[in-house]
């Protein structure tokens, strides 16, 4: 494993942490932060994602957005199968110190796996009690990119 966590600064007390200029992240019994991700140029929420110390202190090296995968329980360097890298314009940390906004230039215009710009395509209906006939709907009309076509070999 990379020394990454190394990099960061020490957690301090409650004032460092939250008024301090030390990046001191507070990562979760797994190793990990939350990382929302919208786009630089419209602020659409893109995907969430989790990031370990070796991802985060790549994305900050590299401004290229890397992440933790807990499905495969690997890191991965988004865009890397599929081509669709994120830039990153922007890194934000939050009080305290648990999750980060990342604004990117999504490249190639899709950041969900399925083929669609964002993970968020399903909108969920307000004013009625869940159950199971509760249909959501389709924000976004079509897809960017055939999922089938560019991860054959996964």
């Amino acid at each position: 494993m990379s020394t990454a966590i190394q990099r960061f600064s020490p957690r301090g007390t409650e004032v460092e942490i939250e008024e301090g200029l030390g990046l001191a992240p507070r990562f979760d019994a797994d190793g990990l932060v939350t990382a929302v991700v919208t786009d630089v140029k419209d602020g659409a929420v893109l995907m969430v994602a989790h990031m370990n110390a070796e991802a985060l202190a790549l994305t900050i090296e590299t401004g290229v957005a890397h992440y933790w995968s807990r499905s495969r329980k690997a890191l991965w360097k988004k865009g890397e199968t599929s081509g669709f890298l994120q830039r990153v314009s922007e890194l934000r940390i939050d009080c305290d110190q648990d999750a980060v906004w990342i604004a990117v230039e999504q490249i190639g215009g899709a950041a969900c796996h399925t083929g669609r710009r964002s993970c968020f395509y399903r909108r969920v209906p307000l004013g009625a009690a869940p159950s199971p006939a509760l249909e959501m709907t389709l924000t976004e009309a079509g897809l960017t990119f055939d999922p089938a076509t560019v991860y054959r070999n996964k």
